[in-house]
């Protein structure tokens, strides 16, 4: 596997077994990590299939992915903080359970409200499982070239859930109906349920008066409250007008709970969040990136089946196919994102694929109309991909630079945060621009508007990959520094020595 830790010196064997266990260790994040692609790609191309059987109508279809998406920001902090107090193996545990449960029950769902509430339950499952196996990745990897190559396996295992989900997506639609998308959760979370105990360090005795004298109850509630309201708010206003009473209750609501969480967390002796971690300039710009990431990159899934299916009238099965030129891209991107953030510093390797992707996804938009070739659509595909899969794996090693061990997993929480709300909001405010010039019409026109909205969305999302730009200039610099030599199995707490610690000016 590339991103192992090194072997251990002959004078040291008592290392070994260590470095083979965290390299398995890390291939069954990696796995689980592949779940969470998995199930966000597999659903895209069973949404006509949803639709029809399951009776939501073209506005509300998009809560498929969004009653998903509302849940899992929602409770990420309280999954976030969770690992740190209660044990990353055992939230771990708890999120595939969440994720098992969750998908069991989407796929006998009969009506869109039991099919939305699964989604939130697998939203859950999320808000626990990646901040624990980001966390994990993050303390057993040292800072540098190790974790930079540990984080490229975790993100590409995501890409290679998302090429999995796209072809199995479309022969599971095709051959046993949208129920076997949500199916295929269950065998897999069973396997990685049985997996943790062995590989995953275990978490200690779990002293509950202590535990639970720490736990912020007000800070929870709060804070999960607040959050779940913001994003549900962004979500629906769009589609529902921004002045409808849903939206400015929920709205308001959200306001009054995020201020008393933040004056909660003030003066907290033990807070959910810590306000201290946004003074780590890479934590607090790096999860302003994963928002505009998730806001831009993140939905275009969403899009490219509208596109393919409602303009060229694609099967499940074509959509799928179709969907393995991206997803491809994806998964070279996050192979090789590691290496370049060590070669060249994580800012300037940012910088330059954003660049490459605002690049691609313009040429993309531009390729788009209801007569285009697939082959026409290639070039900016491509582009467009192989730049989000470089950010995906070194937008999460910048922002989880310079975070101590004990705070590893609410950094993770507020980072995957911003991923989450930004999939909302961006998800929300492009699907409301790509529907404007569509109500009403059917047939030929009907198609020439929905590629006119599509074109549109993708423009949208290409000038939100400038800003995103911008807001990479604020990451602090790196520069390497040559780490002392020593044996693997002289560091701490089952850390990888790093060939490259990488520091920040």
């Amino acid at each position: 596997m590339p991103c192992a830790p090194h072997e251990a010196r002959a004078d040291a064997p008592p290392a070994a077994p260590r470095v083979r266990r965290t390299r398995l260790t890390l291939a069954l994040l990696a796995f689980a990590h592949l779940i969470i692609g998995l199930d966000y790609n597999i659903v895209f191309v069973a949404l006509p299939g949803i639709a029809t059987d399951v009776d939501f109508t073209a506005q509300n279809l998009q809560w498929v992915v969004s009653g998903y998406t509302v849940a899992f920001g929602g409770f990420l902090l309280l999954g976030g903080r969770a690992c740190d107090l209660f044990g990353r193996r055992r939230m771990f545990t708890l999120g595939l359970v969440l994720y098992a449960v969750s998908s069991l029950a989407g796929a006998l769902a009969t009506t869109p409200g039991l099919l939305v509430a699964a989604r939130a339950g697998q939203g859950i499952g999320g808000a626990f499982l990646t901040p624990a196996t980001l966390s994990l990745v993050t303390s057993l990897f040292a800072e540098g070239r190790e974790r930079n190559r540990a984080l490229s396996v975790w993100g590409g295992a995501a890409g290679c859930g998302m090429v999995l989900g796209s072809l199995l997506g479309g022969v599971l639609t095709e051959t046993f109906g949208w129920e076997a998308v949500f199916l295929v959760n269950v065998p897999l979370a069973g396997l990685g349920i049985a997996l943790a105990a062995p590989l995953i360090p275990a978490d200690g005795t779990l002293r509950r008066g202590r535990v639970f004298a720490e736990f912020d109850l007000y800070g929870t509630l709060t804070g999960t409250a607040g959050a779940t309201l913001l994003v549900l708010a962004l979500v629906q206003g769009p589609e529902s007008g921004w002045t409808a009473p849903a939206v400015l209750i929920s709205g308001a609501a959200a306001i009054v709970l995020l201020l008393a969480f933040l004056v909660i967390e003030r003066r907290g002796r033990n807070p959910l969040m810590p306000l201290h971690l946004f003074r780590n300039r890479n934590l607090s710009t790096g999860t302003a990136v994963t928002f505009t990431f998730m806001a831009t990159f993140g939905v275009l899934a969403y899009f490219l089946t509208l596109y393919f299916q409602n303009v060229h009238g694609f099967s499940a099965m074509q959509t799928g196919i179709a969907f393995v030129v991206p997803c491809a891209g994806v998964l070279v991107g996050t192979a090789v994102g590691g290496r370049l953030a060590t070669r060249f510093g994580m800012r300037a390797t940012l910088i330059g694929s954003l660049v490459l992707g605002v690049a691609g996804t313009v040429a993309f938009a531009l390729s788009l109309s209801p007569d285009a070739s697939f082959t026409a659509l290639l070039p900016g595909l491509s582009l467009l991909s192989l730049a989000q899969g470089v950010v995906y794996t070194t937008m999460y090693a910048a922002a989880m630079t310079g975070v101590d061990e004990g705070d590893q997993g609410i950094a993770s929480g507020i980072a995957s945060t911003g991923e989450q709300v930004g999939s909302a909001v961006g998800l929300a405010v492009l699907v409301a621009l790509a529907n404007a010039g569509t109500r009403g019409l059917t047939g030929a026109e009907l198609r020439t508007a929905t590629s006119d909205g599509v074109r549109a969305a993708v423009l949208a999302a290409a000038a939100g990959m400038v800003l995103m730009i911008l807001i990479c200039a604020n990451f602090r610099n790196s520069r390497r520094v040559p780490a002392t030599e020593g044996p693997a199995a002289a560091t701490p707490a089952g850390a990888v020595q790093p060939e490259t610690v990488r520091t920040a000016r």
